[in-house]
């Protein structure tokens, strides 16, 4: 029953969100719809707390800096996108092109300024010089930059392969890149709608600083995301998982 409810809640309020920040399209600037998409994330986490009895907790605030960075967030559930956008004031974001191809929500993230990467290939989709131009751009204005770095949902206590994608914009963009441990998937599961009620929690953990090459840059990301959201898992998951292997 929880999960119906919730489903119908998130709908309509995504609908709705979705039909009246169309017509913000029209205005010369952005600000009004990211606002608009702030205030949708943070309904969506409302509902979360009101229906999924997810108690929602942000972590390691202190670690963020001033300026421009990279938020790396790990991704175990459908909620944690909500979660962290609603967190983070006129972030930009890393998209794939597949979200382009929706009626209204194509241009609602191209007017928000999301950076897309090509889905096949894990890069940039267009031409080098274009990303290179709105990763300018975005720093300009001293955005963050939200991005999953393994680029799709992971099971709980599991991992994908952490895409290149994401040194490719550290480098561009020339600057720290904050990675993030959550244990949602815990709370809402990869794919799933079924809640189990309870904390769950986003951890901004020590900025990885600009410059670094690739090679270090990438097992420093993946050291420091893998590792703290496994020991974020709930002692019930951890229990069963010893006892499973």
């Amino acid at each position: 029953m929880r999960s119906i409810l919730f489903q119908a809640a998130f709908w309509s309020v995504s609908v709705f969100f979705v039909f009246t920040g169309a017509v913000l399209l029209v205005l010369p600037t952005r600000r009004p719809l990211m606002i608009w998409a702030r205030i949708y994330t943070r309904s969506v986490c409302l509902l979360m707390r009101l229906i999924g009895g997810i108690d929602l907790q942000v972590r390691g605030r202190g670690h963020l800096p001033q300026g421009p960075m990279i938020i790396a967030s790990k991704h175990q559930s459908w909620g944690d996108g909500f979660f962290l956008f609603s967190q983070v004031k006129d972030a930009a974001f890393i998209i794939s092109d597949q979200f382009l191809r929706y009626p209204l929500i194509g241009p609602v993230f191209r007017k928000m300024q999301a950076v897309v990467v090509d889905n096949q290939r894990g890069g940039p989709a267009g031409r080098d010089s274009q990303l290179a131009a709105m990763i300018e751009g975005l720093r300009a204005e001293a955005r963050p930059v939200l991005v999953y770095p393994e680029g799709k949902l992971a099971a709980l206590g599991q991992k994908h392969r952490y895409r290149l994608g994401v040194y490719y914009v550290y480098k561009l963009y020339d600057c720290p890149v904050v990675p993030v441990a959550t244990n949602l998937g815990a709370r809402w599961r990869d794919k799933s709608w079924n809640f189990v009620p309870g904390p769950a929690a986003i951890e901004f953990l020590e900025p990885i600083p600009a410059g670094l090459p690739q090679k270090e840059f990438m097992a420093r990301l993946e050291s420091s995301i893998e590792t703290r959201s496994l020991e974020m898992l709930p002692d019930d998951f951890n229990a069963s998982a010893a006892e499973a292997a």
